[in-house]
């Protein structure tokens, strides 16, 4: 995997820096509904301002408007940021997706946003798996150097990559395999226990294209219909009624992967048991998470639904690691070239 050089070796001060982090945070009505990205961003700016940068440049993408779209500007984003860091010499651009060369990577638009900057420092780790002007083209124009963020969820997801303590368990859930295929099958193999809940339990209990078993629902809470009020079931699996759906896993389910990952000594968790935004579908992906927090374990948890789950727990801090990255997470652990680090050097 490749490293990049760190910020740390970089020389700041009375330079002019210009950093692409992840502020892609939830908006409510105008206001930041979570902040989670928002102080992970932290730390690299206040090393930035601590080594005498001259001036500090923010940029980042907030959700996905095609163009301009006052829904999606940035201010809430840059008060949040303002608040944290009360220093006139940090500044945070409007949202780099109201420009059509963002995601084109046009260099034109990666012209605009390096022009006048000495350096940059790519921290957004949930955007490095895009080819865009902000992640990859200003680095191309620039000085690059990974900020402190990006380092350490190198450094802790590549634990995963490597040797690990065993048990090695891998909890995948959601809703499309497609997105997590990769990684299944990537780590799958190294895996003690691969276990599987959420839509994609279905898809995989119906064509497995796995070269090894998993450890799907025994036992799920089934629906009369998709809906936060609908009567609900637990039922075994095979006596799923003809029209319902199952939109958690059962009590026996439940109790099975939370002795799996118990026992583990490493644990990769992306993704949902279930529906877990309605409280009747997230006993599941809440006994998970529980059971994730309480194990003596290396514990990476990924993916924007169970990060928020944890956070909605109160159980964040009770991982080794809760990355900040859905896609590039992934992409990482599928052991494919991010191209937002590829493109910034090697470390010495």
């Amino acid at each position: 995997m490749h490293t990049p050089r760190s910020v740390r070796d970089a020389q700041v001060a009375g330079k002019r820096v210009l950093v692409r982090a992840d502020l892609n945070v939830p908006l409510d009505d105008g206001r930041v509904a979570d902040d989670t990205r928002i102080r992970a961003a932290l730390p690299t700016l206040q090393w930035l301002l601590d080594h005498d940068a001259a001036t500090i440049r923010v940029c980042s993408h907030l959700g996905r408007p095609k163009g301009p779209d006052p829904s999606f500007a940035i201010e809430p984003v840059r008060r949040m940021l303002r608040e944290a860091l009360p220093d006139p010499r940090l500044s945070v651009l409007e949202n780099t997706r109201f420009n059509p060369g963002e995601t084109a990577n046009d260099p034109a638009f990666a012209r605009e946003l390096a022009d006048g900057s000495d350096l940059f420092v790519e921290d957004a780790f949930g955007s490095v798996h895009r080819a865009h002007a902000s992640t990859v083209g200003v680095a191309e124009l620039l000085p690059a150097y990974a900020g402190l963020l990006l380092e350490r969820e190198l450094a802790e997801l590549g634990k995963l990559l490597g040797d690990v303590a065993r048990p090695f368990v891998l909890v995948s859930g959601g809703a499309k395999v497609e997105d997590k295929l990769g990684v299944l099958q990537h780590l799958g193999g190294k895996a003690d226990a691969v276990l599987v809940g959420g839509k994609m339990a279905e898809q995989l209990r119906n064509d497995n294209p796995l070269p090894f078993d998993v450890v799907l629902p025994t036992d799920v809470v089934a629906a009369s219909e998709f809906s936060a009020d609908a009567e609900k079931r637990e039922v075994p699996y095979d006596e799923l009624p003809e029209g319902w759906l199952g939109l958690d896993i059962g009590p026996q389910t439940r109790a099975a992967f939370s002795a799996h990952v118990g026992g583990a000594g490493t644990i990769f968790w992306n993704g949902p048991m279930g529906v877990f935004e309605w409280p009747a579908f997230a006993a599941g992906t809440k006994a998970v998470a529980e059971a994730v927090a309480a194990a003596d374990a290396f514990s990476v948890v990924g993916g924007a639904d169970s990060a928020r789950a944890l956070q909605e727990l109160g159980l964040a801090d009770r991982v080794s690691w809760l990355s900040t990255g859905g896609g590039a997470s992934l992409e990482l652990l599928e052991g494919k070239d991010l191209p937002g680090v590829a493109v910034i050097p090697a470390a010495p």
